[in-house]
C-alpha cells in the first residue's frame, strides 16, 4: 500500500515525540494535530512524570491544538499518531471532530480503532473520524520494541 507523502512527513514528526518521550522514561507514543497543512498541536505520552492517566500524546497535542485554535473543536483537522489510540483517546477525537487520523503502529492489546474495538466504525456514535492505518508502521512498532527490550533488560539485570 503507498502512503500519501504528507502523511509521512508528519508522521516523522510524530516519531520525534516519541523519541523524546522514550528519552523521558515515558512509553514513546508522539502525536501532532495538522490543520491546512500546519502543525497546530503536538503531545507525547507523560502519564508516568505527571501522574495523569489521561496524558496520551493524543490528548496533549489535541488539548495544544484546541489552545491554538481557541476551540474544543478541531474541526477539519488531522491526527497523526505513533500507536493507534486507546479507547479514551478515540472517544476524546470523537468528541474533538478530528476529521482524519493516521496512525503508525497498530495496537493489539488496547487498539480502539480496529485492532480490538473499532469505535470509530460504531453506527450509533454521531462523529465517524476518517481513519489511515499502518503509516510508517515499521518505524513506530521498533520504537516501542526498542524501548521495552531496554526496559526489560533493565530489570533483569539490576542487583536484587
Amino acid at each position: 500500500m503507498t502512503k500519501n507523502l504528507t502523511d509521512i512527513h508528519f508522521m516523522q514528526q510524530a516519531l520525534v515525540l516519541a523519541n523524546l518521550a522514550a528519552d523521558a522514561g515515558e512509553v514513546p507514543v508522539g502525536a501532532i494535530v495538522v490543520k491546512d497543512g500546519v502543525v497546530i498541536g503536538r503531545g507525547s505520552n507523560t502519564p508516568i512524570s505527571t501522574n495523569d492517566p489521561t496524558a496520551h500524546a493524543e490528548i496533549r497535542a489535541m488539548r495544544d491544538a484546541a489552545l491554538h485554535l481557541s476551540n474544543y473543536r478541531l474541526v477539519d483537522c488531522t491526527l497523526y499518531v505513533t500507536l493507534e489510540p486507546c479507547a479514551m483517546c478515540t472517544g476524546a477525537i470523537q468528541h474533538a471532530r478530528i476529521a482524519r487520523l493516521v496512525f503508525g503502529a497498530s495496537d493489539p492489546k488496547t487498539g480502539a480503532c480496529g485492532s480490538v474495538v473499532n469505535l470509530m466504525a460504531e453506527p450509533k456514535l454521531n462523529h465517524h473520524t476518517e481513519i489511515s492505518g499502518g503509516v510508517l508502521a515499521q518505524a513506530c512498532s521498533a520504537t516501542l520494541s526498542a524501548f521495552f527490550a531496554a526496559r526489560r533488560k533493565k530489570t533483569t539485570t539490576s542487583p536484587q
